[in-house]
């Protein structure tokens, strides 16, 4: 029996938590949650949010910095935290999960409601109701009217990163968790296969290039 991951096509928490099992070379099937049908996954983990992560064991464990962790206990090699740079990509994945996060969410809305339009009007509907419950009557609109902003916004944000790899694969120099939090952001751009990344950002496109490659560990090429 491989791990279940239990997962949505369109969360970028689902993707870092993919690319991190890549990256660690760990056996798993990806199970795509229906959005409506969610039976499975409430049996598994006991509530209704993606990721979730079962071990052979029976151990399911949810929430993509959690899992993180726990594989790190379980597969140690290679590590996501090079030795005295935890600190430094635990800091920099929760700016990235929470700053970056909202910008590329708000940025992406308008292909994410495309993506669940051609999945059924029931999907769609339910997508617009959670999104609306938790952000107000008319947000999903509002998104698609403001998409341009929301796009100069994260580019705003972005920028930095861009600089930051000009002389370098990774963040920090050795791949590591921050990298893979960043990937996941730069992947929900990519949900309609044309990439919203501005085309500018030519060092962030080979990021992402670079970390989607991944299928298992790189070994020398990760130093």
């Amino acid at each position: 029996m491989t791990a279940r991951l239990y997962q949505f096509a369109t969360s970028p928490f689902c993707a870092k938590v993919r690319k991190i099992l890549d990256y660690k070379g760990v056996d798993y099937e990806a199970v795509e949650v229906d959005y409506l049908q969610r039976g499975e996954l409430l049996v598994a983990s006991g509530q209704l949010m993606v990721p979730a992560l079962t071990f052979e064991s029976g151990e399911t464990i949810v929430d993509s910095a959690r899992i993180a962790a726990r594989l790190e206990e379980l597969f140690p090699n290679p590590t996501v935290f090079p030795p005295s740079w935890r600190g430094l990509h635990l800091a920099m994945a929760r700016y990235i999960d929470s700053e970056i996060e909202d910008a590329a969410f708000r940025a992406a809305l308008p292909d994410e409601l495309e993506y669940y339009r051609r999945r059924g009007a029931d999907r769609l509907a339910l997508f617009r109701l959670i999104r609306e419950r938790k952000y107000g009557a008319g947000f999903c609109d509002r998104m698609v009217a403001e998409r341009d902003s929301n796009l100069a916004r994260l580019s705003d944000l972005l920028a930095p990163f861009d600089e930051a790899l000009a002389d370098r694969a990774f963040l920090f120099g050795r791949i590591g968790y921050a990298d893979f939090a960043l990937y996941s952001q730069i992947h929900l751009l990519e949900l309609t296969g044309e990439s919203r990344l501005p085309p500018e950002f030519k060092n962030l496109r080979e990021f992402h290039g670079r970390v989607d490659r991944i299928t298992s560990a790189l070994g020398d090429n990760a130093g």
